[in-house]
């Protein structure tokens, strides 16, 4: 189950860190970066913050999600196990929120299945780690002990 678990934190983790990098780097992928652009002036005009007032830059708001990505895959494959409970809730709210803001935008189902299929993964890691570290901290009994009495002699 642990061999399990660490192989599919590693390749979520490695697949966030590639969406991460391809957002932050037209070196990498050109014609997605294009893409990713005019798609994150769309993403920023239905920001879930945007109710209270605010509303990020597009370019801004790419470049905060590709570090999120990037830095939260990076720790979740390779980080120390608070750091990969961190990020992984981190992309747990990433998802959520792309997931939000796709049907915001009334994207098809389709176009939702990668950020959903992500979460699923994501919540599956984080509870059967849950699981793994609950059945870690068994107790198991030992021998009862006795407390002794200490009587004084006058």
């Amino acid at each position: 189950m642990a061999l399990l678990l660490a192989a599919l934190r590693v390749l979520l983790g490695s697949f966030f860190v590639l969406t991460g990098a391809a957002k932050l780097s037209e070196q990498i992928a050109a014609p997605v970066s294009q893409q990713m652009k005019a798609l994150f002036v769309q993403f920023a005009e239905v920001f879930p913050l945007k109710v209270f007032g605010y509303q990020p830059d597009p370019m801004s708001y790419q470049v905060a999600v590709g570090w999120l990505e990037l830095l939260a895959g990076l720790l979740l494959a390779l980080g120390p196990p608070k750091l990969q409970e961190i990020s992984n809730f981190l992309l747990i709210v990433l998802m959520m929120g792309a997931i939000f803001t796709l049907m915001s935008l009334k994207e098809s189902l389709i176009t939702c299945i990668p950020a959903i299929v992500c979460l699923v993964l994501l919540l599956v890691l984080d509870i059967c780690q849950a699981v793994v570290k609950t059945q870690k901290v068994v107790v198991t009994p030992t021998e009862k002990r006795i407390p002794r009495t200490v009587m004084r002699v006058e």
